[in-house]
């Protein structure tokens, strides 16, 4: 069984805002050192700020996940910075919405580069990197529940959450014999800003998304940060699963009334 060093190197893409700054946080407070990496260094060197008063220490890492140069940065400088990488938390995601007929080629190919392939990128530099340190490692994609169902006006992000799933199975398989394990979670409505956001846009209904959800409620950033925490560990002989996080959501059927 794969033992844990005293003190972890954690990436968590997309960690400036949302459920990314709640799940870096939670490994800055268990004393973990924690990159935090967007496409604007001033957002992340604000967490980074922030996260001044943990246990942990911080570092702020500019990034586009969908540039493999900027990725192998990424990993160069967390292991220049705190000489090894322990847990990579793929989190960094974007969505277009629309109808599939309409779907321009420049919108489908943005959220394709960044939730799918950002997140290969992300693994596969990461991996590799854990591969020549030799005592594994844990990688995290953060999927969604939305990759095991259909709906309008979602098609690629709900396709390419599809993919990350299968990608994480793969990658489990693959890299099992170098000790890594990788997983992902897939959360269902989380309460986060941005929903908040959207109620006040667009009239997001959340009463509608209670009705739907057994256990009546939206999710918070601090149970997704629990679960990112479970799966982060390397002493639970879980490596290859997708974690739904959905209050019951998919169990429960799109069809059925609460």
């Amino acid at each position: 069984m794969a033992t844990e060093p005293d003190e972890r190197t954690v990436i968590v893409t997309g960690s400036t805002r949302g459920l990314g700054e709640r799940i870096a946080t939670r490994f800055a407070e268990n004393g973990d050192n924690v990159v935090i990496c967007s496409r604007s260094l001033e957002d992340c060197e604000r967490v980074v700020d922030a996260l001044d008063e943990t246990d942990g220490s911080a570092h702020a890492v500019e990034v586009d996940v969908s540039e493999k140069p900027a990725v192998e940065n990424l990993i160069d400088e967390t292991v220049d910075r705190f000489g090894r990488l322990d847990v990579l938390v793929n989190n960094a995601g974007i969505n277009i919405r629309g109808p599939a007929e309409e779907m321009a080629p420049e919108d489908w190919q943005q959220v394709v580069d960044v939730n799918l392939t950002g997140t290969f990128f992300c693994a596969q530099s990461a991996g590799a990197w854990m591969i020549e340190q030799g005592d594994g490692g844990s990688i995290v994609n953060i999927s969604s529940m939305m990759g095991s169902m259909g709906q309008r006006d979602r098609m690629p992000y709900n396709t390419t959450k599809g993919g990350v799933n299968n990608l994480t199975r793969c990658l489990a398989v693959e890299w099992a014999e170098h000790d890594i394990q990788v997983n992902a979670l897939a959360p269902g409505y989380i309460m986060t800003e941005m929903v908040e956001q959207a109620q006040d846009e667009t009239g997001f209904d959340q009463q509608d998304v209670r009705d739907r959800t057994p256990l009546d409620r939206f999710g918070t950033p601090e149970e997704v940060a629990n679960c990112v925490e479970f799966l982060a560990s390397r002493d639970n002989f879980v490596t290859g699963e997708v974690l739904t996080a959905d209050g019951g959501w998919t169990a429960f059927g799109w069809g059925c009334e609460n």
